[in-house]
C-alpha cells in the first residue's frame, strides 16, 4: 500500500496544504515498541554464549499488567525469591510517557469501576489506596482525584459538540428510540445467569455462565446479530461499531456477538462517591497503576532487583528446574545473554511472542495457527500542546473527545483531572486509532515502511477535523508509538479456541498469564490471570 492508499480520510489533503499556507506541522518522534527487540532476535541466526546465570524461585517473563500483578500478589504473600524479566517495553499496553511535568498515556488510558466478581482487582485497588474504604461491598469509596469529572465525553457531530458519545443530536426519534431499546436490553443482560448459576456476562471472562443457549451468541458477528434483532438504526451502529473498535481493535462486523454484548453487559460497578457509568483514570492513564504496582512490590521485597532488564529466547524446562534463556539488546543492536534458572516460570507475554519462545505450549494443547487471536494495530499518539485550539460551540473540552464518523477513536485529555480555576496552558492531547480499514498483516508492513510524514498526517486525522490549522498552532511535540500487535480481538469463534481453554487450565512448572487467554485486552483479565498464576506458582 502507498502512503495516500492508506490514510483513511481527506484529512491528509487538508493537513498538507496547511503546511503550503504557512503553518508548521510538527515533526513527530517516532516509538516502536518490541519492534527493534523482536527484529534484532529475528536477524540474528544464533546468540552469544550466556554471561552467566541467576538463579531464582519464581521468573515472571513480562513486566505488563499481568506480570506485575503476579509480583504483586506473591510480595504481598511475602515472597521475594522472583525475578521480573522486563521484556521490550516496561508496563507493555499501559506504558506511560512524559513531557516535562505532564504525563501521558502510551496505551490503555482508564480503568471501568470494578464488578463484584472483580474480586482480584478490587483487592488491589484498596492495597494501593485507590479503593479507600469498603473494598468488597456494592459501592466502595474510590480516591475522588481518579474519578473521572464532568464533562467527562463529548462527541463533534453536525458541527458542534454534544454531551456524551451516543449520537443524540440531530437524530430522529425513531433512531432515539432504538438506542432507547439496546440499552434497556444490554441493562436486563447484566443481572442474567445461564443454566449453571453463573453470570452470563462477567468479568473476569473465565467465571462467565458455560450454558450453551448464550455461548451460541459467539457463532455470530456483532453486526449479524443486530440486524438479526432488528436493530437497523445508523447512529445505533455507528456507536457500536465504534465501541468496538475502541475496546478490540476491530470493527462490529469481525466481532463476536457474545463479546460485543459482554462489553456492555458484565461490569456494572459502582461507587458510592461517584455516578454509575464512571471511570478511574489518571493524566498518564494506566501507567500509574503500573507505577503503584511496581513501588508495593520494592517496598515489600525491599530492593528493586525484583526487575532484571531483557525478554525471553527461549524456555526450556528441564528435570528440576526451567531454564530461560534471556537477551538484552544494546544501543547498537548487539545482543548479550543470560540464563533464568527458576523453579516455575509464569509466562506473562502475549500469546503471538510465547509460541516462538515455548516450545512446550503445543504438547499443552495450543495450535497457532488453530488458537492465536487476531491482534489488532495501533497508533497512539501523543500532542503536548502550548495553549489550547479554538473550540468549536457546544460543550466545552472534556475527557474524551470523539469525531463522529471520524476514522480514529478520538482523543483524551492528560490534564482533564487536574482541578484549576483556568485552563491549563499547557497540556497533552492523546489520539487512538486503531487501524482496521486493512488487514492486520497488510497494516503491519505499512507502518514498518511508513515516514514519520505519514504518521504525523495520521496520528492528527480526527484532530484536524476538531481544529484545523489551528492544531498546529499549539501542537509544540508529538510523540507516535506504534503498536503492531496492540491487541487481541475477540472475534467470531473466539471462545471455541481449544488451545486458550488449555492453557487457562494449565498448572506446571512453566504457567500463563496474560490477557491474551481471555481474548481481550483489558486490565482486569490481565490483572486476574496474573494473580491466579501467582496463588499456583507459590504452592
Amino acid at each position: 500500500m502507498d502512503r495516500r492508499t492508506f490514510l483513511l480520510t481527506g484529512a491528509a489533503a487538508s493537513l498538507a496544504a496547511c503546511g503550503r499556507n504557512g503553518w508548521v506541522e510538527t515533526t513527530p518522534s517516532i516509538d516502536s515498541p518490541g519492534m527493534r527487540e523482536g527484529h534484532a532476535l529475528r536477524d540474528h541466526r544464533s546468540l552469544p554464549a550466556p554471561s552467566g546465570t541467576l538463579e531464582t524461585d519464581i521468573a515472571i517473563l513480562g513486566a505488563g499488567a499481568a506480570g506485575l500483578s503476579c509480583a504483586w500478589h506473591l510480595a504481598r504473600a511475602g515472597h521475594k525469591d522472583f525475578v521480573v524479566l522486563a521484556g521490550p517495553e516496561f508496563g507493555g499496553n499501559a506504558a506511560g510517557g512524559r513531557y516535562g511535568d505532564l504525563g501521558y498515556p502510551k496505551g490503555a488510558h482508564y480503568l471501568p469501576l470494578p464488578s463484584m466478581e472483580s474480586v482480584h482487582l478490587r483487592d488491589m485497588l484498596a492495597d494501593l489506596g485507590v479503593i479507600e474504604a469498603d473494598p468488597f461491598t456494592a459501592r466502595p469509596v474510590f480516591d475522588e482525584t481518579v474519578l473521572v469529572h464532568a464533562p467527562d465525553e463529548r462527541l463533534l457531530i453536525n458541527g458542534q459538540w454534544q454531551d456524551g458519545l451516543v449520537p443524540t443530536l440531530g437524530v430522529s426519534a425513531a433512531e432515539l428510540a432504538q438506542q432507547q431499546r439496546f440499552f434497556a436490553y444490554t441493562d436486563t443482560l447484566r443481572t442474567a445467569f445461564g443454566d449453571d448459576g453463573r453470570k452470563v456476562f462477567c468479568i473476569p471472562l473465565a467465571q462467565s455462565s458455560q450454558d450453551a443457549r448464550w455461548r451460541a451468541l459467539d457463532k455470530r458477528s456483532f453486526k449479524q446479530w443486530l440486524l438479526d434483532e432488528g436493530y437497523s438504526a445508523p447512529s445505533l451502529h455507528w456507536y457500536l461499531n465504534y465501541a468496538c473498535r475502541d475496546d478490540f481493535g476491530a470493527g462490529y462486523e469481525a466481532v463476536s456477538a457474545w463479546a460485543g454484548l459482554h462489553y456492555f453487559s458484565s461490569r456494572g460497578g459502582h461507587a458510592r462517591n461517584a455516578e454509575d457509568g464512571a471511570v478511574l483514570t489518571w493524566p498518564d492513564g494506566l501507567h500509574s497503576m503500573v507505577s503503584k504496582l511496581s513501588a508495593s512490590i520494592t517496598q515489600r521485597v525491599g530492593a528493586a532487583t525484583w526487575l532484571r532488564s531483557g525478554f525471553a529466547a527461549r524456555v526450556d524446562e528441564k528435570s528440576r528446574r526451567v531454564e530461560v534463556l534471556c537477551v538484552r539488546v544494546g544501543s547498537d543492536n548487539s545482543l548479550s545473554t543470560f540464563v533464568l534458572r527458576a523453579r516455575r516460570v509464569v509466562s506473562a507475554m502475549p500469546l503471538f511472542v510465547a509460541r516462538h519462545v515455548i516450545p512446550s505450549m503445543s504438547a499443552q494443547g495450543f495450535d497457532a495457527s488453530r488458537d492465536l487471536p487476531p491482534r489488532a494495530p495501533w497508533l497512539v499518539s501523543n500532542f503536548l500542546m502550548d495553549g489550547m485550539p479554538r473550540e468549536a460551540q457546544g460543550v466545552p473540552l472534556a475527557w474524551d473527545n470523539v469525531v463522529y464518523h471520524g476514522p480514529g477513536l478520538g482523543y483524551v485529555v492528560s490534564t482533564h483531572q487536574l482541578i484549576r480555576l483556568s485552563p491549563p496552558q499547557r497540556s497533552v492531547f492523546s489520539a487512538y486509532q486503531a487501524l482496521d480499514v486493512r488487514t492486520p498483516d497488510e497494516t503491519r508492513r505499512w507502518l514498518v515502511a511508513a515516514r514519520a510524514e505519514d504518521l504525523r498526517e495520521q496520528a492528527a486525522i480526527d484532530l484536524f477535523p476538531a481544529y484545523g490549522r489551528d492544531l498546529w498552532r499549539h501542537a509544540a511535540a508529538l510523540e507516535v508509538t506504534v503498536r503492531g500487535h496492540a491487541m487481541a480481538t475477540p472475534d467470531v469463534g473466539f471462545l471455541s479456541r481449544p488451545g486458550l481453554n488449555a492453557l487457562r487450565e494449565v498448572d506446571g512448572p512453566v504457567l500463563f498469564a496474560h490477557a491474551d487467554l481471555s481474548g481481550m485486552s483489558l486490565f482486569e483479565e490481565a490483572s486476574y490471570w496474573g494473580v491466579l498464576a501467582a496463588q499456583r506458582a507459590s504452592r
